[in-house]
């Protein structure tokens, strides 16, 4: 795996009649919107720019066929793992209603799913606060004051006897006072003073700043893939709380089957103990079989209640998992059923949609498109702002005048925001965006081979617990006769008793290694349908009224 990535093109684009054009340099774009800001102000009115990297989806390295396959001269196992369509309900394969039925469930109930869906709701409402900046912005007000200029103010000076400001009014900058009342003398023309007088105005205010270097188009394009990422983040939450219910529901039924397992010795070793004993009053033996009889009968007993915590764990930890409260599926999940038995063969699908079905490779995909966009959102800051502003509004002494066409008042125009100094602001502003882009590439990077490690790892560990559990499965019947073998021999008075307790000892623990062995087979199917990524890949199971 030498070169598994090929990154995007960071070339900056500044699209000029919907076709490219190359973007100034950074070193040159303090001096192009200094020394050229009304040619570039001249041309972006003319046609749209977007400055800053575009975007181009990273190409994926993916092998020809499937990891995990190291010892191709190995005996093949039962269970194999084959290129065909996946089924995003891939529990389903286990053939287990019960299973089934949790599965269909958890979606709807588990709390961390929940949380990522308000994330991914949090997330579009951002979206829509970021698209707002696009279109103008209205507003209406309206005002009334009543004002009387100080007669000891600063007006004095122009030659009246005193003069000042409002403190009380609010009115609109676009309907004539903005909160002030404009420096009006307090004496007229012939020494005159000016009484006190009411002031009403109400109008319209509008503003709108152009976006000639793509600055909120950039925004917009960083939250829309923010919002893909949330929805992939609420995928893999998703994915993960599935593969959990099923293991721990296999897990379960493997405590199950070693419960039944100890139970079954238990009574073997009630058997042992009464031939024991039947033998001691038949004077055939000695009472150290019978001690040696009942310590194993006590020592099969004691891992009983261990058996059960666990059992009883993995209720809870399937109830939790649903949101449920302690215990509140046992009276569904107590009775004990067998392991879900692995299929013939399991669909994976082909490594070239691996990075498609994860959701955390997608996830991480989307932060890379987010900051991305970030990079022109920054580089257009350097650029001038154009915003056009505009109001209409009446404004008169009395409020029946308010009516009258001659009280009507109006302004537009463009304004023009441009950086000359700013200690550095936005040069840092840029670098920490590359920087964050960086970041987000190598997390890439690190989530797609992570995604490979898993595949891997996952299809040896299944090949690898089914050898083992054949090899377990052999091992349980030839302890099984030996035990048969011994127990015959120990009443012909041919054989010790120790050797019944040696093969019953060996028997009990072939059996429990078997029962995890296979419970193991049947997780670490889950595991891989995990890493490959398994379950809803372009859908989601819960009715959203976001979506």
């Amino acid at each position: 795996m030498a070169k598994v990535f090929w990154f995007f093109s960071s070339e900056k684009k500044c699209f000029l009649n919907r076709r490219g054009a190359a973007a100034p340099q950074e070193d040159d774009i303090l001096r192009s919107t200094r020394a050229g800001s009304a040619a570039l102000l001249a041309t972006a009115l003319l046609a749209g720019c977007t400055v800053g990297p575009g975007w181009k989806q990273p190409s994926m390295w993916a092998p020809g066929g499937w990891f995990g396959r190291h010892d191709a001269g190995a005996p093949a196992v039962a269970s194999q793992p084959v290129t065909e369509p996946v089924d995003p309900a891939w529990w389903n394969i286990l053939h287990d209603p019960e299973l089934t039925a949790l599965e269909q469930r958890v979606a709807a109930a588990n709390l961390n799913v929940r949380l990522a869906t308000i994330r991914l709701a949090e997330s579009r409402s951002q979206r829509r606060i970021t698209g707002a900046d696009q279109f103008p912005s209205l507003q209406a007000d309206g005002s009334y004051t009543g004002e009387k200029i100080s007669s000891k103010g600063v007006l004095g000076i122009l030659g009246g006897g005193g003069g000042g400001t409002s403190f009380t009014s609010q009115g609109s900058s676009a309907n004539g006072l903005s909160g002030r009342s404009g420096g009006i003398p307090t004496k007229a023309t012939g020494a005159t003073s000016i009484p006190s007088f009411s002031l009403w105005q109400y109008g319209f205010d509008a503003s709108w700043e152009l976006d000639l270097w793509g600055r909120v188009r950039r925004e917009v394009e960083s939250a829309d893939a923010s919002v893909q990422a949330s929805a992939d983040d609420r995928r893999n939450s998703l994915l993960s709380v599935l593969a959990e219910v099923a293991r721990d529901y296999v897990q379960l039924r493997g405590i199950q089957e070693q419960l039944r397992i100890a139970n079954e010795n238990i009574g073997t070793d009630r058997e042992s103990l009464e031939l024991t004993q039947l033998r001691y009053r038949g004077g055939l033996t000695t009472e150290l079989d019978v001690a040696n009889a009942a310590a194993q009968l006590a020592s099969t007993q004691a891992n009983v209640p261990q058996l059960e915590q666990q059992r009883d764990e993995q209720i809870n930890a399937l109830s939790f998992l649903l949101g449920e409260g302690p215990q509140a599926l046992r009276a569904e999940l107590i009775t004990p059923e067998a392991v879900p038995p692995v299929p013939p063969t399991v669909p994976i699908g082909l490594p070239s949609e691996l990075a498609r079905r994860r959701p955390d490779i997608r996830a991480a995909e989307d932060n890379l498109h987010a900051a991305t966009a970030d990079i022109g959102v920054a580089v257009a800051d350097f650029y001038p702002k154009v915003t056009l502003d505009g109001s209409v509004g009446l404004q008169a002494l009395r409020f029946k005048d308010l009516g009258n066409w001659g009280a009507h008042q109006y302004g537009i125009g463009p304004s023009i925001t441009l950086p000359i100094f700013e200690g550095g602001r936005l040069r840092a502003t840029l670098e920490l965006r590359k920087t964050q882009q960086q970041e987000a590439a190598l997390n890439y990077q690190q989530t797609v081979l992570q995604a490979w490690h898993d595949v891997d790892n996952a299809m040896t560990a299944y090949a690898a617990e089914q050898k083992r559990r054949d090899a377990l499965a052999v091992s349980v019947d030839q302890n099984r006769t030996a035990l048969s073998l011994a127990r015959a021999r120990y009443q012909q008075g041919v054989a010790d008793f120790l050797n019944v307790l040696d093969t019953e000892r060996s028997l009990l623990a072939a059996q429990l290694q078997l029962a995890q062995s296979t419970t193991t087979v049947s997780a670490n199917l889950v595991q891989l349908y995990k890493a490959i990524g398994g379950g809803w890949e372009t859908s989601f199971p819960v009715a959203d009224k976001g979506r």
